[in-house]
This record gives structure tokens, sequence and C-alpha cells, in this order.
């Protein structure tokens, strides 16, 4: 397999970059804001597909780019213009973050002074590659990085929002009271803006718009891979693994309104077309990445493999993962036997990591939960969706049942595979979710036209905010209902940052643009006793093993008796429990909608 980036070899350093129908490449390396360009050379005598360049010397910091010469035919594919300044795809670090900017889709428009520049990296030290921390059946923290330690009061100033904070002692100190098993950080990868955030005065917040596919972005991780290497390191020294959410859909090059920035300018086949040459876009993010080009899926496992050999990671979290197994001789449609699965499972560094997948995108036959190969975990929002349907009083006492036992009726009998989560990035927050009937999403500029409808959600009486004693008894028992049946559920589970002591989004259920007040973990407004519940919580799931749902193991109704068809089937039924015979899994739960309660007994 052919090498790919910058580094530093025999007392040379060495540049390589895929443009196959380029004319010309130049390396661009810049001393502040002065630009050398050095012509590279085609690779192969017969018109190979790369270009290449090495200089002597260690030039280990310096910054540099690419650009590339040859025709301007969007229409036909073509992207080539020499005033841009190109970011290598395999860059690994970056020297500023990035802008949006006009000048970016602007033919003949110069973006060498607004262009991130990435740096060459000098020999990175190798983590001993140790299996991963994190287990299945474990409890997983999504944990945006910025959000959750702005507001921290006892982490440095400095610190706040970073990687870095990720291993204070008090964070940790946090994390292991809830009984983390990993964590499971929102991307972290250098993006960029959508284009109609800047003139509302907003910016991503999420990261879910990557142009750089492993070089970690400067605002998150400004000490670069060795920051992500000792905050790993930190958090696995107490037994707390790391899974990096990670986006390979598509990227921030956007439509054909966007700019050109990386891959757009070098080697455009690396996004999927339709037959009538347009952009495919199964994302809803203006392009996707074409799985079936075979350079798009190296430049996958090479990423995932330096995440793991230079950082210790422990797994990832594929965001709109159905995009990994489309395009070319597998049609457009998904397919399980899709050749980036084999390949991972092939690969001595990636075949043990913890592998992740949100099982839908928008794409043809875009909803695929339990469609993902043996051994990968998937986001379950059908356990979701039930749970929230049952505690509102919308959802029968079966469905529950079958979400809590593993949802064998999509992953089967077999080891689960289900990830059961109430709440995610995407929605609201566990709090809001029994605080609002509507979003409330007017800050995002959209006329609170974005972010989903439907939500099952309830305000216990009064819309948002409420000081009434009632309302917010209600709500707190709601909240720990909801919980009790999270912990009590058969698979891995998974619980946004904050939402165990309260964290409210004001009722914004789709903060993606919102790095402010709304977005950051708010923790002076921690609801402690919730917190603490939540521990528990954890520490007798953990005692009861419920990775699995017992083999053995009995369905009870209130009075104790075996459920019979009509106590599944009564109208209005909200009662059961279950206990378990196997002795290897000593589970024990009830679920009581009339008292809302649900229970680890």
């Amino acid at each position: 397999m052919a090498r790919y980036g910058a580094w530093v070899e025999a007392g040379a350093t060495h540049f390589a970059v895929r443009a196959p129908l380029a004319d010309a490449v130049w390396l661009c390396l810049f001393e502040g804001q002065a630009e050398e360009r050095i012509a590279m050379v085609r690779d192969g005598d017969d018109g190979g597909d790369d270009w290449r360049v090495s200089l002597p010397g260690e030039l280990t910091g310096a910054r540099y780019g690419y650009r590339a010469e040859g025709a301007w035919d969007p229409q036909n594919g073509r992207w080539f213009d020499p005033a841009k300044l190109l970011v290598d795809p395999y860059a690994v670090e970056l020297d500023r973050r990035f802008v949006q900017d006009p000048a970016l889709a602007l033919y003949g428009a110069d973006t060498g002074a607004i262009v991130p520049r990435a740096i060459v990296p000098g020999a990175m030290p190798l983590v001993a590659p140790l299996p991963p921390c994190f287990a299945p059946g474990g409890l997983i923290y999504e944990v945006n990085v910025r959000g959750f330690t702005m507001l921290h009061p006892d982490v440095p100033e400095a610190q706040r929002g970073t990687v870095a904070a990720l291993a204070h002692p008090l964070i940790i100190a946090h994390l292991k009271k809830l009984g983390v098993g990993a964590v499971e950080l929102m991307p972290i990868v250098a993006w960029i803006d959508e284009r109609h955030l800047p003139p509302l005065g907003l910016r991503n917040f999420w990261g879910y718009n990557p142009v750089a596919m492993m070089a970690l972005d400067p605002g998150l991780c400004p000490g670069g891979v060795g920051e992500l290497r000792d905050t790993v390191a930190a958090l696995r020294a107490e037994g707390i693994g790391v899974i990096l959410d990670l986006v390979f859909n598509h990227t921030g090059e956007s439509d054909v309104l966007g700019g050109v920035l990386s891959l757009r300018g070098l080697d455009n086949a690396a996004y999927a077309h339709a037959p009538d040459g347009a952009l495919i876009n199964d994302t809803g993010c203006g392009n996707t990445l074409d799985f079936a080009h075979a350079p798009v899926r190296e430049l996958t496992l090479a990423a995932l493999r330096h995440f793991v050999a230079s950082c210790g990671v422990d797994g990832f979290r594929f965001d709109l993962a159905p995009v990994l197994a489309r395009g070319g001789q597998f049609g457009p449609g998904f397919d399980a036997a899709a050749p980036i699965f084999a390949e991972i499972a092939a690969d001595p560094l990636l075949a043990d990591r913890v592998m992740i997948a949100e099982p839908w995108d928008i794409g043809p036959g875009g909803y695929q939960l339990g469609r993902f190969p043996a051994g990968w975990l998937e986001w379950n929002d059908a356990f979701r969706d039930d749970v929230r349907r049952f505690w509102k009083g919308e959802g029968g006492l079966g469905a529950l049942a079958t979400r809590m036992a593993g949802s064998a009726d999509v992953f089967g009998e077999q080891q689960c595979r289900s990830v059961n989560f109430l709440a995610a990035h995407d929605g609201f927050t566990l709090a809001d979710l029994v605080a609002y009937e509507q979003r409330h999403n007017h800050a995002n500029g959209e006329d609170n036209r974005d972010g989903h409808g439907e939500n099952h959600s309830w305000n216990c009486g009064v819309e948002g905010w409420s000081d009434s004693p009632d309302v917010i008894a209600r709500r707190g028992a709601d909240r720990r209902a909801l919980l009790g049946t999270l912990f009590a559920s058969t698979g891995t589970i998974m619980l946004s940052a904050g939402d165990e002591f309260g964290r409210t989004q004001q009722g914004n259920n789709n903060a993606y643009c919102q790095d402010s007040a709304i977005g950051w973990v708010d923790w002076s407004a921690r609801d402690e006793a919730l917190e603490d519940y939540v521990a528990a919580l954890s520490a007798r799931r953990r005692a009861g093993d419920f990775a699995q749902f017992p083999r053995d193991g009995r369905w009870l109704a209130r009075d104790g008796a075996t459920m019979a068809a009509a106590d599944w089937e009564a109208a209005g039924a909200g009662y059961v429990a279950h206990v378990s015979d196997d002795p290897d899994r000593p589970q024990a739960w009830r679920i009581d909608r009339d008292n809302r309660r649900a229970e680890i007994l």
C-alpha cells in the first residue's frame, strides 16, 4: 500500500499526495506568511496517481500544504484551481482551525492566507497495543469535549473545553463515581462551519463536518497528538476507555457551492456521484464519500490505525455508518458484505477494537439497525423511542420488555449488540425530555424549523421551567424512572454527559450550533441527588452483569404470579418484573408505570 502524508526518514523529509487527474501539483512550504512552492513529481513513468517529493533534512514542525493545477470543470468532476491551498488528507496536525470564507468556493481567489497549514510530524511514539479497556455491556458516556468543561469551576480556565481537561482529577473522579466504562468523544478532528452559520453569528459546536479526517482540531486539542495520547493514558490508568466518534460519511467541502479545501481539489473521485455526475447526498450534508473507491477506504483505515497506534484509543463510533457500505459495484444500497468491514476485521491493529455504528442515513434503504457485522455494536433508536413511549403512556408493556431484554427481534438471541440510550447529542437532553413537549430552537436562526419534530416527550403540565413543587416532583420521578429503565436493560448502555444531574439545553433539541450556555454543561446547577441515584444504579447494574439477558428467568405480575397473556395485553398495562434464575447473571428488576418507578432489585 502506498504511503501518503509527510514523514521524516533517513535524514530527509518526504511528501506524497494522491491527485490522479492533476496536471501539476506543488508542495507549499510556509515560513510565517512567506510561501515557497516546490514542484512535485508524478510517481511512475506511466502516469501514476500519486505525486511525491523528498527534501533534504528533517523538517519536523514545518508548515505545508498543496496546490494542484488542471481543468476547472465542476460539472465533470474537475475542481483544479492552483489558487486554492489544499490540506493534506493525511495530515495529523494543523496550525489553526478552519474558517468559512466565500473565497474558498470562488475560482481564482487565493486561499493561502486562510486555510490551515499541516504540520510535518516528528517521529511519534507508539502506544503499546493493549486490549481495549471497554467491554460490551458497560456504560458509555457521550461527551462534547468543549461543552463538557467550559463551565467547570475547578478545571483551570486555560484548559477548559479541551481534550486535556478530561484528564483532570475531578473529571476522572466524576467518571469513576458513575462507573463509566468508556467516554465517547464527539468529533475532535478538524472541521469547518456550515456556510449558513457565520452570517448568523453562530458556529458548529458538534464537529460533524470534518475536512481533515485524522488531524485533531487545534481548538479542542491544542497539544495535538501528544495531548490526546496523554489523556487516553490517564483515563486508561483509571480503567476508563476512550472511543472516538468519527465522521467518514461526508466532508465539510459540502455541495457544489462549497469550498475547495482538500479532497475536492486533489481527487474528487473520493465523492460518490450519480450517473449524470451530480453529487450523491445520502448524508444530508451535500456530499457522500464513496467507499467503493479504494483510496477512501485506505484513508479511513489509515486514520483508524493512527488513533490506535499513536493515541491508544479503544474504539470508534461511526456517524451515519451505512455510508461505509454503499457505492460502486455493490450499488447505491447498503451491503452488509461491503469491503470495509472485512478490511477492518483483518487489520491487526483494528480487529479487537470496539466498533459502534450509527445504523442509519438518508440514502436508499438507509435504516439498517441490526445489519452490521457480528461484533459491531449499534445505536438502538428503537430502545430510545419505545422506552419514551412507554413512560409517556403511549407505548405497550410488550415493546418495553423486548427492548429491556436486549431487542432480540433486531439482534437475535446471540451476544447482544445493542447500545441502549434515552438521549444523545442529537435531540432533547434527558431533563428536557420531561419538561418540553415542543422543540425550542429559535436561537439556531432557522425559525424553529430544524431538529426533530417528534420527540415522544412530555412536560408534566408546564412547558419549560417551572417552580411548581408538584411539577418538579413529577419531573424528578420521571427522570429516575427513565434512568432506572436504562440501567436495567440488557446490552451496552449510553448516557449523554450531564444527563446524570439534570443538564438542560432550554428546550433546544438541535444544539449543533450552540457554542454557548445553551450547549455547555452547567456544573453549578447539578442535581446532586439525581447524580447519586445514577451512581447507585450503575453500581447495581455492574453487580448484576446486564450485558446479556439471562437464558432462564421469570416474568412476574404485580401480585408476584407469572405473567399471563392477559397481563401483557391488558389496556394500560404498566407493571412487570423480571427475576433471573441464571446464577451467572443475577438480574432482577421491576417496572411500575402507575407509580413512576423503575428499579434494579
